[in-house]
């Protein structure tokens, strides 16, 4: 995948998400010239990059005159102020893509104006190792080129899919934003079980560890859908059968998840502005 710009890419926010989109980024043959960060203080390894590669830091923004993205990358609740002073790079009508959790497309057109162009995501902390899955929503505004190009910035930390409505954002919020914990915590749950039937504490953290993200790697490197694995795995009436019993009972997994999703959907909605 090779990223061709026309223009400049204004990283706004180069902390350990935007760090690792813009390792992707370089990765994809995007020319340090062609990219700006604004951060006060991004981390030391960040930093290095920056300096390493000659990319602008934090320059005058009167001297940035033909930013094509602006991708805010900056935590939802101090995202105003930091866009507020920014404004005025809204002048070459740039696309505006946000990796921001909670924060909506009418929220970045009230800066940038009614006629931008605007993308909402919600990416996942697995995009630290590239392993990420981004959900996007754009407004009337985004070209086809300019979904094309949001597309290949993000997948330089994993893959992406697009959704119609920037409501279903809330739904992706709730499944692949906050899902990484669901799976941490699954793993904090399998490692108790084990204790609990008698393996000492280190060996019970060690193999459901293992199992955990041997068990996903598995899965997206086989390309097999999850139905399909647990069946292989599942002889008749033997040990993982005893225990699927329990876990897809009525009230089982299946509806505890289910609601899981809905209360965090909710509070997605909640906390959108």
């Amino acid at each position: 995948m090779t990223i061709s710009l026309k223009g400049t890419l204004v990283l706004i926010g180069a902390g350990k998400m935007g760090g690792a989109m813009l390792e992707g980024w370089l990765k994809a043959g995007v020319d340090p010239r062609q990219v700006v960060a604004l951060d006060p203080s991004p981390p030391p390894e960040v930093a290095a990059l920056l300096k390493g590669k000659g990319i602008r830091h934090n320059p005058a923004l009167s001297d940035i005159k033909d930013a094509e993205v602006l991708l805010a990358a900056v935590k939802p609740q101090v995202m105003e102020d930091v866009l507020m002073p920014l404004r005025g790079l809204g002048a070459s009508k740039p696309l505006v893509l946000s990796i921001a959790a909670g924060k909506t497309i009418a929220s970045f057109e009230r800066h940038f104006g009614s006629d931008a162009a605007v993308i909402r995501t919600i990416p996942n902390t697995p995009a630290a190792v590239g392993r990420g899955i981004t959900a996007m929503a754009a407004n009337r505004n985004v070209s086809p080129a300019q979904m094309d190009l949001a597309e290949q910035l993000l997948r330089s930390i994993g893959e992406v899919v697009r959704v119609d409505d920037e409501s279903l954002i809330d739904a992706a919020t709730a499944v692949s934003g906050s899902g990484p914990a669901y799976v941490f915590y699954l793993t904090e749950c399998l490692a108790a079980a084990a204790e609990a039937v008698g393996l000492p504490p280190d060996v019970a953290v060690k193999l459901a560890r293992a199992t955990v993200a041997g068990s996903g790697e598995l899965m997206r490197s086989s390309g097999i859908d999850a139905a399909t694995l647990r069946q292989n795995v599942t002889s008749p009436k033997g040990t993982t059968y005893e225990a699927l019993k329990v876990l897809m009972a009525d009230d089982g997994l299946k509806p505890l998840m289910i609601e899981a999703i809905k209360a965090a959907a909710r509070r997605s909605k909640e906390l959108a502005s």
